[in-house]
């Protein structure tokens, strides 16, 4: 079991939160990269411990390690449909088993996650209308952290049903808001060389 902040930003609204741990780790050689650990801490409870008391509920989409996962005491949930398909169907996974209408999506790998950043995408999707607020870092998209409400949910599936499986893609089609957020809080690993040299 992970330990867990109390003295966290909260929104007003209710507000899940689904860590995308269900792709194959291919740029890092095959392994569940959740549980590749960081300063001698698995990936995973470290972005367990900063995503968790932001929502109101915390679940993990994954594809494999589900009894490990499960051990964190969290809901784990594999993709609705098998093979590894990318984070697509595991958005779609997310907003099927989520709750709450508005659901906040981060990487199983970003163990630098701000404690406040799903305050500020709640807040940026009440200023702008969006159902999709996705986070950049001032020049690309950072697709895999992002805030949607569950009504986009039929919108997914038909999306997927027609062969999409690009994130950014369908977002553009739907209309979004960006978030800038800082890099260093959407740093992940895509590599043991990239984690060893921070």
């Amino acid at each position: 079991m992970v330990n867990h902040r109390n003295n966290t930003p909260r929104t007003k609204v209710s507000i899940s939160g689904v860590i995308l741990a269900g792709g194959q780790g291919q740029r890092m050689g095959g392994v569940d990269k959740g549980w590749v650990p960081y300063q001698g801490v698995p990936m995973i409870e470290r972005v367990v411990s900063r995503f968790q008391p932001q929502v109101d509920e915390l679940i993990i989409n994954a594809n494999r390690s589900i009894d490990a996962y499960r051990a964190l005491g969290l809901q784990v949930v594999p993709d609705i449909e098998g093979g590894f398909q990318g984070p697509m169907l595991g958005i779609a996974t997310g907003l099927q088993a989520a709750q709450h209408d508005w659901v906040m999506f981060v990487p199983c790998d970003g163990p630098f996650l701000a404690l406040d950043l799903v305050e500020h995408f709640y807040q940026a999707a009440c200023e702008s209308n969006a159902k999709i607020v996705v986070a950049a870092d001032g020049e690309f998209l950072q697709p895999m952290v992002v805030l949607l409400h569950r009504q986009l949910l039929p919108n997914l599936l038909q999306a997927l049903e027609e062969g999409e499986r690009k994130p950014d893609r369908w977002y553009a089609s739907v209309g979004m808001a960006k978030v800038v957020v800082d890099s260093d809080s959407l740093r992940n690993f895509n590599s043991l060389d990239q984690m060893n040299n921070v």
